[in-house]
């Protein structure tokens, strides 16, 4: 059956833009660009989303999430398969760049993704139901829980102050005193004077906070505050990869720590990369542990799930990568059996 078949977009009263639900995504725009290191490095843009009800939060897309929903949507109600009324084509988007800065090429795609995003949230009311669609604007908790890294093209996002009504009391909030007068030079800056106690929020970056003054919300540079009671750590998503080094004679155990979901199964250069990064003293070999406790030598994409499946539960660790990795140097084959070397040699 086609997708469109199961959709809540076929039903006609929804039309109507007043029927919308609340939390339906109305206008989206990229507030900032972040070069994040995962199994390779990638940028990922901050997009700040409005819905019909009037909330305001940001979310975090890769440019391959933009692709993977304008491969649907044109699928979906592309004139091959839509059902009429029901046909759609999605704005132009950006092609794919394989040569460049990662970083230039993703600043360079900034207009050209916020008219993408202008054009989608512009399309027919039914569109705005669509599944794909509202799962790309959703807000989850690892989209919550990140704190934007810079301030270009930055508001911060919208807070609730907390109260004593919470049961929180002013010596237990974050705070800080301010040492001199700051008026900022933007909306989105608090404004206070020599003297006055500041309630901190979060930390925007390393040299900037958002906090709250009177009834005003802002940012503002930390030179101009003395810090009394600090923010709690800034703890970002982070999930850890435990590898093993066989270092001749000697093994190490190495956890690396990486901005992916611990399911993600790498390609097997991406895994190089990063390892490479890791010992960039090293001519390095990637490698699995059987069933057997031999290293067995992985040479490519065909190999990599087999690294997951087999290796599935070896590391039970919290946010830990459920499998193991061995390293080696690439011309030490005393690690492996008699067999593999053998085979290895003649290759």
């Amino acid at each position: 059956m086609n997708k469109l078949g199961h959709k809540h977009i076929a039903c006609c009263n929804c039309s109507d833009f007043e029927q919308l639900p609340e939390d339906v995504a109305v206008s989206a725009h990229i507030a900032d660009v972040e070069e994040r290191r995962g199994f390779s490095v990638y940028c990922i843009f901050v997009i700040e989303v409005k819905t019909k009800g009037g909330s305001k939060y940001f979310i975090y897309r890769r440019y391959s999430e933009f692709l993977t929903l304008h491969t649907k949507l044109e699928e979906n109600y592309g004139p091959e398969k839509g059902i009429a009324p029901y046909f759609f084509s999605p704005p132009p988007l950006p092609p794919k760049i394989y040569v460049g800065n990662k970083k230039d090429i993703a600043e360079s795609r900034i207009p050209l993704l916020n008219v993408y995003l202008k054009g989608l949230l512009d399309a027919p009311v039914w569109i705005l139901l669509d599944d794909d669609l509202r799962i790309f604007f959703y807000q989850t908790t690892f989209d919550s829980e990140r704190i934007p890294r810079a301030l270009r093209r930055l508001r911060p996002q919208t807070r609730k102050i907390k109260r004593n009504s919470e049961h929180i009391s002013d010596m237990d909030r974050p705070r800080a005193e301010a040492l001199f007068d700051f008026k900022g030079n933007a909306a989105q800056e608090l404004n206070f004077k020599s003297g006055d106690l500041v309630y901190l929020l979060s930390r925007v970056n390393r040299n900037w906070l958002e906090g709250t003054a009177g009834n005003q919300i802002g940012i503002f540079p930390q030179s101009f505050v003395r810090i009394i009671k600090d923010l709690p750590e800034e703890k970002f998503p982070v999930s850890w990869l435990r590898c093993y080094f066989h270092d001749y004679d000697v093994c190490q155990i190495r956890d690396i720590s990486l901005e992916e979901d611990v399911q993600k199964l790498p390609t097997y250069n991406e895994l190089l990369d990063l390892i490479r990064t890791q010992f960039p003293d090293s001519d390095v070999a990637l490698n699995m542990r059987d069933a057997d406790g031999d290293l067995i030598r992985l040479m490519d994409n065909s190999d990599m799930e087999l690294l997951v499946t087999k290796g599935k539960g070896k590391t039970k660790l919290e946010n830990f990568f459920p499998w193991q990795l061995h390293v080696t140097r690439i011309d030490d084959l005393d690690v492996y059996s008699n067999r593999n070397s053998e085979d290895m040699s003649m290759n």
